[in-house]
């Protein structure tokens, strides 16, 4: 072989190297993370969601809730689940949070089980993860790896709880905001709205979208339509213009419990529960967004590619890896 020839394979061999490793790497998170200490780690994950599924199946989006609010607030590192402590307010107490994030129960019980197996091994970060990707998964959703290797934070943000995470009410430009801050594009956002499509909100969430006037006026595309005017009186019977503020409403009202892509059937006929999610179609003026709604609702594989590739990237937000944060024991405290 010539020198020409070996140089040109060199360099294509180099380009596949490269390829590969970026393939198989996102940051310095990677997916055989525990492969050597913690084998088990996935099975053992997997096995506690899925108890707690069939117990509540609601529990699928209340996990998966819990990873978008630790990463909205300092990045994915577990913050989300530290208790109040010496001074430190924790995130829960923040208005996005409190009386509202649910599942912590099932985190304290994967983590006990992994410290019984692997002690000071499986980070909560980590195990916030592989939860979320398990409930959806299993709630009919897509299935995606998970990139492993996240340290837990030393300290909780109750101040960046009540900033970076959007509100049931933000307007379009104020999630796209949200998302930007978080290095997430209109593409993410339009996909990773859709975990919308399973659970509930409370009445206080909603009651805006129902009864404040400004609010109806990004509907009055949809005003004359006489199933959008039935929703909206189901709505007003489950939440009235005052009090029962803990009363909730299923996110999607067709398929609540299970990981489909109804919920942008739902928002183009103005049927989206939240006004964050109406807004995703009647504030979008140029379109843009809206390609991406209609895709979706067209296209239930092509929302499920997305949604996987926009959780990979939104769950390598601001990681902590190598010396950087610590393993908690429990994840409610620092060690």
């Amino acid at each position: 072989m010539d020198r020409s020839r070996m140089l040109y394979f060199g360099i294509i061999m180099i380009i596949y190297c490269c390829e590969r490793s970026l393939s198989e790497n996102v940051g310095n998170l990677v997916p055989d993370y525990y492969k050597e200490r913690c084998p088990m780690v996935e099975e053992i994950v997997q096995r506690q969601v899925q108890i707690a599924l069939l117990k509540d199946p609601r529990m699928a989006a209340s996990l998966l809730r819990l990873h978008f609010h630790d990463c909205f607030v300092m990045g994915c590192d577990a913050s989300v689940l530290l208790d109040s402590f010496e001074g430190m307010v924790s995130e829960k107490q923040a208005a996005p949070n409190l009386n509202s994030l649910r599942g912590f129960d099932v985190i304290d019980k994967i983590k006990c089980i992994l410290e019984e197996a692997c002690p000071h091994t499986v980070s909560c970060a980590d195990v916030l993860a592989i939860a979320a990707r398990d409930s959806v998964a299993l709630r009919g959703g897509p299935w995606w790896n998970v990139y492993l290797g996240r340290k837990d934070s030393l300290k909780a943000s109750f101040n960046g709880a009540n900033q970076f995470i959007p509100t049931p009410n933000s307007s379009l430009e104020t999630l796209i905001a949200n998302f930007k801050v978080q290095g997430l594009d209109i593409g993410d956002l339009v996909a990773l709205s859709g975990s919308h499509t399973m659970g509930k909100a409370r009445c206080v969430s909603f009651r805006q979208r129902i009864y404040d006037r400004n609010s109806e006026e990004y509907l009055e595309y949809y005003r004359h339509s006489d199933r959008t005017k039935i929703f909206r009186r189901v709505l007003k019977s489950i939440c009235p213009q005052s009090g029962r503020d803990n009363a909730v409403a299923p996110l999607d009202y067709k398929t609540p419990t299970r990981f489909d892509n109804h919920y942008y059937h739902n928002i183009v006929e103005g049927k989206g529960l939240l006004q964050s999610d109406n807004v995703l179609v009647s504030q979008d003026y140029e379109g843009e967004i809206r390609k991406h709604v209609w895709g979706y609702a067209k296209d239930e594989e092509y929302f499920f590619n997305s949604f996987a590739n926009s959780m990979i990237k939104m769950g390598n937000i601001n990681v902590l890896t190598g010396e950087e944060g610590e393993v908690r024991k429990s994840c409610r405290f620092v060690n």
